[in-house]
Parts: structure tokens; sequence; C-alpha cells
């Protein structure tokens, strides 16, 4: 399996990497929250390898976790773990057998496993919004303490506001210097129009005292 380039295993006592863990603990204080949803206002803005680092800390801390690759439209957790991502989360959509046995990917982490995004499916949307993707979360939910899903930028696409209504909670990655603070308040207005559960922002790029807000 390829070397994970991520800073919680790299550099684990870096301050970046405790700002992960500072994350975590926050997190993990509510005993509710037991699927989380990672995305972005209108670019990835680091939300990949944010979501990534901070499956590592859970499982580091011996929670069972599972990263869940939901951003269909252009899934990078198999590139950041170096493993297949054709079978996965669009498999499970489409093979019955799989709710029983989901093509979970171990990890160089112990505790963690990933479900890479599977297959593009020609309509990204129509495979969140589909019932089965509540039967999936919960098929998941069974196997771990926590389950942790990557979708698009909100306001690329529907996929995260979708998604936001099936998990407990969606965590907004910002990138300072990069975001506009527009961008980041009608990413905020997008998701509190449907109801879903915003918990908070995480931002990255910030002076090194400050690296992540929770």
């Amino acid at each position: 399996m390829a070397t994970v380039n991520l800073i919680t295993l790299t550099e684990p006592r870096s301050a970046a990497a405790e700002a992960f863990r500072t994350l975590r603990t926050n997190l993990t204080f509510n005993d509710k929250l037991h699927t989380i949803l990672m995305t972005s206002a209108a670019s990835p803005d680091g939300k990949s390898a944010a979501i990534a680092n901070l499956a590592v800390t859970l499982a580091q801390s011996g929670h069972r976790t599972i990263l869940v690759d939901a951003d269909l439209r252009q899934p990078t957790q198999h590139q950041i773990w170096g493993v297949d991502g054709q079978r996965g989360l669009s498999t499970m959509m489409q093979e019955n057998a799989l709710l029983a046995s989901p093509p979970l990917v171990p990890t160089t982490v112990d505790n963690l496993s990933l479900l890479p995004a599977g297959a593009p499916p020609s309509i990204p949307t129509d495979v969140i919004s589909n019932p089965r993707m509540s039967e999936i979360i919960g098929v998941l939910k069974a196997r771990a303490q926590y389950v942790l899903f990557e979708a698009p930028p909100v306001l690329v696409a529907s996929d995260a506001s979708l998604l936001g209504l099936k998990v407990d909670g969606t965590v907004l990655v910002i990138r300072a210097g990069h975001t506009r603070k527009e961008q980041a308040i009608r990413a905020q207005e997008a998701l509190s129009r449907l109801k879903v559960t915003v918990l908070g922002t995480v931002l990255l790029n910030a002076p090194r005292e400050n690296v992540i807000n929770y």
C-alpha cells in the first residue's frame, strides 16, 4: 500500500495534527454524532485531506471509523490512500449483495476503513438522493462508531445538501486566503435553508497558532 501523505501521520506532533485532534475532541464530545459529512463552499479547499486527517485521529483514539468518499464528481480518497477506487459507494447502490458485505478497503491505520466512491455514475445527484442511500448509511453505522462522508462543494451541486439531510451533522471547510467570504455565507445559507444540521466550520491555512477553528 502506498505511503499516505497526511499531516496526522507524517508529522503527528505538529500544530496542525494537534488541531485535528482538537476537532476530533469537539465532535466526539457529542455522543449523538455518529455520521458526519464534510464539504466546502465552491471549490475543494482542502476538504479531502481534512476529512482524511480527521478520520485518522478518530481511528487512532480507538474508534472504529469508516471514511466514505461520497464526492462522486471528483473523488480523491482512493488517491490519498493509494488504493483501487473502482468499487465502492456507487457499486453498493447497484449490487444488493454488497449491503451484507460492503466493499470496504483497509488502510494503514488501525480501526480505519475506506469506502471509495466507485465508478463515476452518470448523474451523481440521483445516487445521493436515492432512498437506498439511507439504507447504506445504516449498514455502515452498524460496522463503525463513526462514519465520515466527503461530499462535493455546496455551491457546485446539491449532493452535499441532500446527503447532509441523511447524516447527524455537517462540517463546512473554509480555506483562509482562498474561500471568498460571500461563498462561505451562501454555502451556510444553502445548508440551513434545507434544515441541514451545520455543526461548525473548519478553517484551514490559517496562521500557525490558529490552524483550525471549530
